[in-house]
């Protein structure tokens, strides 16, 4: 018989999968420093990776998207991922990246189905606002790691600027892109860096206005008048 603990947990992720979700992608950036400098940083983000790509189908399958092209993205996703982390391989690092930013993105697009799906704002569509631009975060990254492979010196840094950029550091430039609060100190280079740059750019900045503006917008209107 399940425990009482056990059965509260279920009902919750019930309740609430996208808050799992960003709960996964958080920790996993909590989490990352601590084995960078041992260099196992990329086999922790890649365990961290499949269990997120696992949340991100479980949240599509529950949005008014497309099940199937989920999975057919995400079967490949997580065998590649897998076994770039086991073995290490740079062409399985960009095909799985590749896969995995092409979920990301779809997961993205199912949560803003389902945030879009009705005119109430839940506890749940909170979390999936913060789940969805973490994922746009993470997609973004990933297609970013992909440029770099196909196309050398697309990112420089202000530190070991002949060198390619390590996975944190075009997450922090994903984060500070979508965000709009600036490039940081990692710039594209590149005609597809700078390409990628402004679409994440439009991205964010549509994300706010059509998206979060509205939960916003729906949230007062709840509120009782005085």
């Amino acid at each position: 018989m399940p425990s009482y603990a056990s059965l509260k947990w279920r009902a919750l992720a019930r309740r609430h999968p996208s808050a799992f979700l960003l709960a996964a992608q958080l920790l996993s950036l909590a989490v990352y420093p601590l084995f960078e400098p041992a260099g196992g940083g990329r086999v922790v983000f890649g365990a961290f990776g499949v269990l997120v790509l696992a949340l991100a189908v479980w949240v599509v399958n529950r949005s008014p998207a497309i099940k199937w092209i989920a999975w057919i993205i995400a079967i490949p996703a997580f065998a590649l991922s897998v076994l770039s982390v086991l073995f290490a391989s740079p062409g399985l690092l960009v095909l799985s990246s590749a896969l995995e930013a092409a979920l990301y993105f779809y997961a993205a697009g199912a949560l803003i189905a389902y945030m879009m799906s009705d005119h109430k704002v839940t506890a749940d569509e909170l979390f999936a606002a913060g789940a969805t631009f973490t994922l746009l975060a993470w997609g973004f990254a990933y297609a970013f790691l992909v440029c770099q492979a196909w196309y050398p010196d697309s990112f420089v840094g202000a530190q070991r600027p002949g060198e390619p950029r390590t996975w944190l550091e075009l997450l922090f430039l994903s984060f500070t892109n979508l965000s709009a609060v600036g490039l940081g100190d990692i710039l594209p280079m590149s005609p597809a860096a700078r390409v990628l740059t402004m679409f994440e750019q439009f991205a964010g900045v549509g994300y706010i206005a059509a998206v979060v503006s509205r939960l916003i917008g729906l949230t007062m209107l709840r509120q009782p008048r005085p």
